[in-house]
C-alpha cells in the first residue's frame, strides 16, 4: 500500500488532481501495482479525505485552528502505543516540537497510522503518512522537514 501512496505523492500534486477511483485503479494497475494493494491504498485515501474534510469543517476559512496549551501533552492509548511503536511516537513528538505538526494534524497522522492496523509501524511508513497528510491539504512541508522525511540518516552529510 505504501508504494502506491508514494507513487500518488510523486505523480499528482494534490488529491483533486487524481482521477476517479475506477480510472486511478486502472492507471495504477497498468503501472504494475497489485489489485489488493491498490484497493487498500484507495480505501486508506478515502479515510484521509474524510479526515481532511473534517479538519476543514472545524476550521472555517481564515480562522486559526484551535491551539493546544503549550503545557499540554498528548497521552497515547496502549493500543496506539502498540500500533505506532516508540520510534514513530518519538518522530511525531519531534515534528510537533519543530512546529511542523499542529495538534489537529498530529491527530490526522495518528488516525491514518492506526488505520494501517498492524504495528509497530515502521518509521519510513509513518513518514509517508505524514507526507500524505500534507498532500491531502495541498501543503508542502518546508525544505528541512522534507529532507528529514526523505533522506536516510546514513546518507546525510554532517558538517
Amino acid at each position: 500500500m505504501f508504494d502506491v501512496l508514494v507513487y500518488l505523492y510523486e505523480n499528482y500534486w494534490r488529491p483533486d488532481a487524481c482521477p476517479d477511483h475506477a480510472q486511478l485503479s486502472r492507471k495504477l494497475s497498468a503501472v504494475g501495482f497489485e489489485s489488493d494493494e491498490i484497493q487498500e491504498a484507495l480505501h486508506w485515501l478515502d479515510g484521509l479525505a474524510l479526515r481532511t474534510g473534517e479538519l476543514s469543517a472545524e476550521t472555517p476559512a481564515g480562522a486559526a485552528p484551535l491551539a493546544q496549551s503549550p503545557a499540554g501533552i498528548r497521552v497515547y492509548l496502549r493500543e496506539e502505543q502498540e500500533l505506532l511503536g516508540d520510534e514513530s511516537i518519538g518522530f511525531i513528538s519531534f515534528l510537533e516540537a519543530a512546529g511542523v505538526l499542529t495538534p489537529p494534524l498530529r491527530e490526522m497522522v495518528i488516525d491514518r497510522a492506526t488505520a494501517v492496523g498492524s504495528g509497530p509501524l515502521e518509521l519510513d511508513d509513518l513518514k509517508i503518512i505524514v507526507l500524505m497528510v500534507f498532500w491531502s491539504l495541498g501543503e508542502e512541508p518546508d525544505a528541512l522537514i522534507l529532507d528529514e522525511l526523505f533522506v536516510a540518516p546514513e546518507d546525510r552529510l554532517i558538517h
